[in-house]
């Protein structure tokens, strides 16, 4: 029975996935993801880490619940709670409720060390859709608390206990050894838990330079992971190009697609771009949204921030779809084709993209493209 209900929460779960991506597809006019901080403070301090204290008080209740309503207001598809460490905060099964109750997707990142079995099953009430815990090393060192070691048992309960979604994230560049990252990521598999890998960054969110152990790590982690389409677009998109050192050629639409709520609920670019524009989220219009969706933000060619790349991702494909999959999907040498999907992408395009002479085709587009928005309710 547990296992008929985990596939029916699974299916629902990805059912509203879809839509946020189908609302995002049909209008760039609202925000795709919000981060929101409901208090600064900490319980760890990971030397690498700019976004914690040791002293500030939580975010009152009212507040939080106005701030959400706010997003919502705005069309805000997905919410995430961040920190600090949210867990401190000891109203956050009522913000990630009205998270729900307002209609946007509730995504929790915690550091974890908080979590008891009791803990993850009031978690499961709230109805929260996801939860991601980065583990930077196997062992506790000089940089970073967030171990295996220590985290294991948290893990292996949330196995066990939670009806949401866990992602384990890794970073690589934040451990002495490289070869952590694939050790915390096969335990993450093996426990039944989607993995992914970023890259460390400085305090404006900038790429470190990887040495040789990092890059063999992260080929070994890509390859046995079982990748959604999603991050498989975005290695070919951004991951690529850092490992090498390069620069990313994007536009970033933080400010508008995506939005960093602070604790004093001042909207900015990210995490790490705080400070601008620093506008108070009760004040941030429509006419705000526009004008960042295309403002130039100069840190962004060598911007390591996934959730902001990601989100980019959507208006790319939104603006020039067949550009965007010959990146995202880009085609084997010597092939003909200008990319080179996986099958369902393959017959997605083929029924939503359809040749610019072929009228027959437009027109089914069309009635393929009405149909999949009422299925979603879409509007």
């Amino acid at each position: 029975m547990n296992q008929i209900g985990s596939k029916i929460r699974a299916w629902r779960f990805q059912l509203r996935q879809a839509r946020v991506v189908a609302k995002a597809m049909k209008s760039r006019r609202h925000p795709i993801v919000a981060h929101i901080v409901p208090t600064r403070r900490c319980n760890l301090a990971c030397t690498y880490c700019n976004e914690f204290d040791d002293f500030s008080q939580p975010v009152p209740l009212a507040m939080m619940l106005r701030r959400i309503d706010r997003l919502a207001e705005l069309g805000t598809t997905v919410i995430t709670i961040s920190g600090g460490e949210p867990l401190l905060h000891p109203e956050l099964d009522e913000i990630i409720g009205h998270i729900r109750r307002r209609g946007s997707i509730a995504t929790l990142i915690t550091n974890g060390y908080l979590l008891t079995p009791d803990r993850i099953r009031r978690l499961n009430r709230t109805g929260l859709d996801h939860l991601q815990i980065s583990i930077d090393n196997v062992k506790p060192d000089k940089i970073s608390m967030k171990s295996l070691k220590v985290l294991d048992q948290k893990l292996a309960w949330l196995s066990q206990h939670a009806s949401f979604r866990v992602n384990i994230n890794t970073v690589l560049g934040t451990s002495e050894c490289a070869e952590d990252a694939a050790t915390v990521a096969r335990r993450a598999r093996e426990l039944g838990f989607a993995t992914t890998v970023g890259i460390v960054h400085d305090g404006q969110g900038q790429l470190h330079t990887l040495g040789e152990p990092e890059h063999r790590v992260y080929q070994e982690i890509m390859q046995a992971s079982s990748q959604s389409f999603s991050t498989f677009a975005y290695y070919n998109q951004f991951q690529k190009n850092l490992l090498q050192g390069k620069a990313n050629n994007w536009n970033c639409r933080a400010g508008s697609r995506y939005l960093y709520i602070c604790e004093n609920g001042l909207v900015h670019y990210c995490s790490q771009q705080r400070g601008t524009p620093g506008i108070p989220l009760e004040n941030y219009t429509v006419e705000n949204l526009e004008r960042e969706y295309d403002s130039v933000k100069a840190c962004a060619p060598f911007c390591t921030i996934s959730c902001v790349h990601q989100v980019s991702m959507i208006d790319q494909f939104r603006d020039q779809p067949k550009q965007a999959l010959a990146q995202f999907f880009p085609a084997k040498s010597g092939r003909q084709e200008a990319y080179d999907p996986p099958p369902i992408i393959r017959l997605l395009a083929w029924m939503f993209l359809p040749p610019d002479q072929n009228q027959m085709r437009k027109k089914l587009t069309q009635s393929l493209t009405r149909a999949a928005l009422w299925c979603l309710k879409v509007r």
